[in-house]
């Protein structure tokens, strides 16, 4: 296995500053951020460049997933045209940097029911796998709620669920597991990924922690009234491995006794070390000094 960490903590920095950063300390690879530039959503990074492969090359590092994170199956049949058009873009460079894996979610459109989705990510999906495979590509769908893309923050990724994983399998995608929505969600992560390790083909290190006294006062499906912004539930929030409730020496024992031999990237969304490049670059530290020595 081999340690690395999505670009996308760092939105403002060039992928050259990145790349010698995680070199000089310890990381072999980075999950590269993929959006397309938009100053309107600073949130999410653009590194994804025709120099992608020489800086990662020239610093040492190994790529290992291009990474674009939507919703393909918005409501809006023109956004959801436009996510799709970007997602081939996305394969197209993966191909070319010899890269087999990109990240995304499936999504939902929440305007309809699960069942109904379900039906619709069957009629609009193949093609983009089968684009894909083409390509020596295949999708690592990340298993998170996005419950923030929903009006009552409900579930509106379709991959949240070891419940889904089959029938994504079934679909042609493939698992980019990350252990901390398992267990705010309730579902030990632990035992979700022994179960399910020949759908894993990347991991992301993201750790979660949570309030219980809060979860009392406002139970699982979260804040409601006076909610500052979509996600925030009000008794759980992410952090950096090693800062949460993620049994990192358990879980990275499972993926070594099941012989995985892929990458573990630090998703980096911990509040406490935000704010400043400074702060993450912090975060990041913490998180390489937690898993590093597991990895081997």
């Amino acid at each position: 296995m081999k340690l690395g960490f999505l670009t996308a903590c760092l939105p403002g920095e060039p992928l050259d500053g990145i790349a010698g950063w995680a070199t000089a300390h310890g990381y072999s690879a980075l999950e590269v951020a993929a959006w397309p530039a938009d100053p309107g959503r600073p949130w999410e990074a653009s590194h994804l460049g025709p120099d992608t492969g020489e800086i990662l090359s020239r610093h040492g590092l190994d790529i290992s997933a291009v990474a674009y994170y939507e919703n393909l199956l918005h409501h809006d049949t023109a956004a959801r045209a436009r996510i799709h058009d970007h997602l081939k873009r996305c394969v197209d460079e993966a191909a070319v940097l010899g890269c087999p894996l990109v990240g995304t979610f499936i999504g939902r459109d929440v305007t309809r029911p699960v069942a109904d989705n379900l039906r619709l990510a069957e009629d609009l999906l193949p093609p983009l796998v089968a684009y894909a495979r083409e390509r020596g590509v295949v999708f690592v769908v990340e298993n998170c709620p996005m419950e923030g893309w929903h009006p009552d923050g409900y579930p509106a990724n379709l991959a949240y669920s070891p419940e889904l994983w089959d029938w994504l399998a079934k679909l042609g995608f493939f698992l980019n597991f990350d252990p901390s929505h398992l267990v705010w969600l309730g579902i030990d992560p632990v035992a979700a990924l022994a179960g399910n390790l020949g759908l894993v083909k990347h991991v992301q290190a993201k750790d979660v922690q949570v309030d219980p006294a809060a979860r009392n006062r406002f139970g699982v499906f979260g804040q409601l009234i006076d909610k500052p912004s979509p996600w925030t539930s009000g008794w759980w929030r992410y952090r950096v491995p090693g800062r949460g409730e993620v049994d990192w020496s358990r879980l990275l024992d499972v993926l070594h006794e099941g012989g995985y031999d892929g990458y573990v990237s630090v998703e980096h969304e911990d509040p406490v070390w935000s704010g400043t490049p400074e702060r993450v670059r912090q975060g990041l530290e913490i998180a390489h000094r937690t898993l590093a020595p597991l990895i081997v």
